[in-house]
């Protein structure tokens, strides 16, 4: 609460100065919070930046971020349940998990259910609803925190229309897929100098799934997920000043049959689409709501000042299996699956063999029942001086939040019998695990865009203050009134850095950056901080006839973190973290686009192309036994796990008259997923793969477009991961059709 208070102060302090400030057109501003905005070029920022607008999300209509973010360099993705329903995403070389070691955003606030507490993202904003997605690497990300190691993603909503509008678009196909997306809103002037407005969406989403559970042939394996939102937004012009409030509600909830079991080598081999039987009962239920009231100022003056307050809470329980004892001890899904010739008793209960009757409790369940609450204040001012014989865009923002995980978690006993589940036993709720992890942090920034002419430098200054508590309560204390165990931390840390641009001539500019690569241990860690320097420096050319880029990068690791998940293949105790030393990543990111049209001089058709690749070397410095199951016995030298070498995106489109198509390819190269040297060993592979999507359409009018889209397109069969246990398959082909009208 103290910090909640101290940062209201400050963001009443920074309303008073603009104010105060304020002498003399007047732009009413939304995009405050942003590194580049709906509105922005990404490539005027000095550092490494992509805005993904809707007119590039619109192309292949993508639900899942994965494959959104595969047309941006440097992004490394581990695919889950083919859905893309739970990302796991990093940025040049960070941790991938979850994507707890970046920074994920919605309007430039915090989406994590907790994102200092527990920093796990089993909630990621459905990126189906979204206006636009900017990624921000390098010095630029020292805007935002706790974490600047790699970088943040932040989603666009769809903001609210200037005059009335609104979107239909209706999806249906193969594997019982069926989506909508619907949104309609706009502005209108009541009175001279007022305007009101409001914007409601609803985005559902669902399919049957791809997969197939062993002796359950009625089971689907899919997901359905619903998104409500509604803004009510209110403009006024002031005396040199023009006042905006918007009031948002969003809201959603999500249910998935999925599970964390993957399958052995030989059955992926066989049929990658299989689920085994024990595996039946597993499915996920996520229910999450956002608060928003924001404030925005657009003075005469060139100042502008943002205001809001938010609330997100998240409450999901993930069933499923979690191990499995045949009589000689409990087993995890990942040591049977990796060895079912050693654990041969084992794998015959969780593929549920025909005739085979277990032992009671030898199936073991776990009801993962977590609840979330994320809320805080932030602001953030900004304005133009000249001072010292150069042009200042300075920002100054502070954030108060605090963030809180709840896990009350109990343990659910099976007996395979004859290929079905029986439950033959449960713990009482709460005696698995019965915790609260907490966390307050304050941060303030300091940001300066200094225009020289040709040169622009951008320091910025970052200070967070996180104060950590967990506690424990006995596993046979659901009421939490007994004795208690707790352990607090404290972190203050001051996170510079500093980014340059210099045109070199009309076209081309050079660009980069040095900042402190910073994220925080957890509430109840014993590890030190995660921390770097992290440099890069690129070329720029933009053109009338399109654009490259080419981005070297090199983050200087003194500390890497490994968090122990159930998602990583568990092993260890959850939560736990481990250090992992001195570590460096090396990499060089690619990217291009052009239209052959008009290079080649054709007239009433468009060729665009795109390419971006990816060049990542990431290794550990030192020598360490670890306990965490990634990384094992590391010898210097060992490349970090899930990290391909190389990964390229291309695609190409054709566009003539009220016809369109695109075809983007993606090939990743081969992983390992532990950590080591040399070749692969096969029990840690990930062989190359490549996949293509296809999208056809056609304008029935200038309202009206229809559409073809093909998913993996070849059909391509490949391993996607290793984690949690087993492997796992990527999405094979589907063909899906739609309408959307705009009106």
């Amino acid at each position: 609460m103290r910090t909640l208070l101290l940062a209201g102060t400050a963001v009443l302090a920074l309303s008073a100065n603009a104010l105060a400030e304020n002498t003399s057109e007047t732009d009413i501003g939304v995009e405050t919070i942003t590194i580049i905005g709906l509105k922005g070029d990404a490539r005027s920022v000095a550092g490494s930046a992509t805005l993904l607008p809707s007119e590039v999300l619109q192309v292949q209509d993508y639900t899942d971020i994965s494959r959104v973010l595969r047309q941006v360099p440097g992004v490394n993705i581990q695919e889950e349940d083919g859905y893309g329903l739970r990302p796991n995403i990093g940025l040049r070389g960070t941790g991938i998990d979850r994507s707890a070691n970046i920074v994920i955003m919605e309007d430039g606030i915090l989406a994590a259910p907790a994102p200092y507490a527990a920093p796990a993202a089993y909630y990621s904003p459905f990126v189906g609803r979204m206006a636009g997605v900017e990624i921000v690497k390098g010095a630029a990300a020292v805007r935002y925190g706790p974490r600047t190691q790699g970088g943040s993603i932040n989603f666009l909503s769809t903001p609210v229309p200037e005059s009335w509008s609104g979107r239909l678009a209706l999806t249906a196909g193969e594997e019982n897929a069926r989506r909508i997306h619907a949104y309609a809103g706009g502005m209108a002037e009541v009175s001279p100098g007022v305007r009101l407005g409001g914007l409601v969406e609803a985005y559902t989403d669902a399919a049957d799934g791809f997969k197939t559970i062993d002796f359950n042939a009625d089971r689907t394996t899919g997901f359905d997920l619903t998104d409500f939102g509604a803004r009510v937004r209110a403009e006024f012009d002031g005396t040199d000043v023009t006042h905006a409030f918007e009031l948002r509600y969003q809201t959603s909830d999500e249910t998935s049959e999925d599970t964390y079991m993957g399958l052995t080598d030989a059955d992926f081999a066989a049929n990658p689409n299989r689920r085994y039987a024990a595996s039946a009962n597993d499915n996920i239920v996520v229910d999450q709501s956002r608060w928003v009231l924001r404030y925005d100022a657009a003075f005469d003056n060139g100042m502008s000042f943002t205001a809001l307050a938010y609330r997100n809470e998240v409450a999901r329980n993930w069933f499923k299996v979690e191990g499995v004892n045949a009589g000689a001890g409990r087993r995890s899904l990942s040591a049977v699956l990796s060895d079912p010739v050693t654990f041969a008793a084992e794998y015959a209960i969780l593929s549920g063999q025909p005739g085979l009757v277990s032992a009671d409790n030898a199936v073991i369940s776990r009801n993962n029942n977590r609840s979330y609450l994320a809320e805080g204040i932030q602001g953030e001012l900004a304005g133009d001086a000249a001072l010292f014989g150069a042009q200042h865009r300075w920002r100054i923002g502070v954030r108060a939040h605090r963030d809180s995980e709840d896990r009350f978690q109990n343990e659910v006993f099976y007996r395979m019998d004859n290929s079905r589940l029986v439950q033959t036993g449960a713990q009482a709720p709460g005696q698995h695990d019965n915790r609260i992890g907490e966390a307050e942090a304050l941060a303030v920034f300091i940001h300066d865009e200094i225009d020289f002419g040709r040169l622009v430098l951008t320091p910025g200054l970052r200070y967070e203050r996180i104060e950590g508590t967990q506690t424990r309560w006995a596993a046979t204390d659901p009421t939490r009134t007994g004795t208690t165990t707790v352990v607090t931390s404290t972190t203050d840390v001051f996170i510079p850095g500093i980014g340059f641009r210099y045109a070199v001539n009309e076209g081309v500019d050079l660009f980069g950056g040095v900042h402190r690569g910073f994220s925080p241990s957890s509430p109840s860690s014993q590890s030190d901080p995660e921390e770097a320097v992290n440099w890069e420096l690129g070329v720029r050319w933009t053109g009338g006839m399109g654009f490259a880029e080419a981005v070297g990068f090199f983050n200087d690791y003194s500390n890497l973190i490994g968090t122990c998940t159930a998602s990583t293949g568990g092993g260890c105790n959850i939560g736990d973290q481990f250090d992992g030393g001195e570590v460096q990543v090396l990499g060089l990111e690619l990217s291009a686009g052009t239209d052959l049209a008009t290079l080649m001089g054709w007239e009433g058709v468009s060729v665009p192309l795109r390419t971006a690749y990816t060049w990542t070397e990431a290794e550990f410095q030192t020598a360490f036994q670890s306990g965490y199951n990634p990384w094992g016995n590391v010898q210097a030298g060992d490349r970090l796990p899930y990290l391909p070498e190389h990964q390229w995106f291309a695609s190409v489109g054709l566009e003539a008259g009220r016809f369109g198509s695109q075809l983007a390819l993606t090939w990743m190269g081969e992983r390992r997923t532990v950590a080591g040297q040399g070749s692969i060993p096969a029990s840690a592979f990930l062989d190359s793969h490549a996949v293509a999507d296809l999208a056809v359409w056609y304008d029935l009018s200038d309202q009206i477009r229809a559409r073809v889209q093909v998913r993996n397109l070849t059909d391509e069969t490949y391993a996607a991961s290793r984690s949690p246990a087993g492997l796992r398959p990527g999405a094979p082909r589907a063909v899906l059709f739609g309408l959307a009208a705009n009106f």
